[in-house]
């Protein structure tokens, strides 16, 4: 019997080696120490050996064989497991690395680059991003905005009036604030949200100023807002898109659709102060006009140009360079 022991033994172990998946190990296994395997079936006979010596000699030839097919199990069922795990790795990997080098063929403009980083940003801060249409009526434009008709602010706006419905009712937007107005009439508080978008003013192109340019604005609307949520939030915001030696801060101006409203302006780490855009508390009489009590909610919002973030984050002397699409002038960035 030892020598039948030691045979299915030495059969077991060479299967073993050459087995090639993890189903030909679990084969072995059933067929060696299975109820109905080759070693528990030799189990069985040892009571009918005829002395107690030859049971000991035996039983303990079997145990050895057991002990040594089931390391030998468990350590090729290991490898086999870890080669098809790896087998499986490769067949479904995604490839997911970035490409550092600058395209061969073309990339995102410097204003859709600017736009886009601060989307980022503010997504990273919170914020989701809503979007409007470009031809507004005249009410969310302005009237919504605490700017009935005749109201002096308007003068601040050079319109682009559009021949639909009434005369004087439909507008080419001259900010994304009618999407801040969409936003409340739409989504109730609260509201962490970006509006970019292109807008356009009847006015004179020159090096700083064009007649269709790109704004950011930002909308807050919740319980307990104060001016220092604004304030540190146009603070957070500065160190995330500039870096942490920039800081920021406020001075009072006026606006109609923001009280108290003020300018932001950012240091440089030359010590230089740059304004950047506008900001306040949003008007109780906007939250009037959409439906919100005044005295539940509060808020603020701010906004400023994408297209004079990117002039002043890459030093372009003149605006107009950014759309004169001179392949020269747009490889650089």
């Amino acid at each position: 019997m030892i020598v039948d022991i030691q045979g299915v033994r030495d059969s077991a172990l060479a299967r073993l080696a050459a087995a090639t998946t993890s189903d030909e190990v679990r084969a072995i296994e059933l067929a060696v120490l299975g109820k109905r395997g080759a070693l528990t079936d030799l189990k069985t006979a040892l009571g009918k050996l005829a002395t107690i010596d030859e049971k000991k000699a035996a039983g303990s030839a079997l145990n050895e064989a057991t002990v040594a097919v089931g390391d030998a199990l468990a350590a090729r069922l290991g490898e086999l497991r870890h080669a098809e795990r790896e087998l499986q790795l490769e067949v479904e990997r995604i490839d997911l690395t970035e490409i550092l080098q600058r395209p061969t063929r073309g990339h995102a403009h410097v204003v859709t680059q600017a736009w886009q980083r601060l989307e980022d940003v503010f997504v990273g801060l919170g914020f989701q991003v809503a979007e409007g249409p470009e031809v507004e009526t005249d009410w969310h434009n302005f009237e919504a905005l605490n700017m009935p008709p005749n109201h002096p602010a308007r003068s601040m706006h050079d319109t682009f009036y559009v021949e639909h419905g009434a005369p004087g009712s439909t507008v080419l937007r001259t900010h994304t604030s009618p999407v801040q107005i969409r936003v409340m009439l739409n989504t109730p508080p609260p509201i962490y949200m970006v509006m970019p978008g292109r807008v356009f003013r009847n006015e004179t192109t020159d090096a700083t100023h064009l007649a269709v340019f790109h704004q950011i604005e930002g909308l807050v609307i919740d319980r307990g807002i104060t001016l220092a949520d604004l304030a540190g939030t146009v603070e957070s915001f500065t160190k995330s898109f500039f870096g942490s030696e920039f800081s920021s801060r406020l001075r009072p101006s006026y606006f109609p659709f923001t009280e108290p409203s003020a300018e932001f302006d950012i240091r440089t780490p030359a010590g230089n102060w740059l304004e950047l855009g506008g900001c306040g508390m949003v008007h109780p009489n906007v939250l009037t006009a959409v439906g919100l009590d005044p005295e539940e909610w509060s808020g603020f919002a701010f906004g400023f140009g994408i297209d004079r973030m990117a002039k002043e984050r890459h030093g372009i002397g003149d605006v107009r360079e950014m759309f004169t699409n001179d392949i020269r002038f747009l490889e650089q960035f």
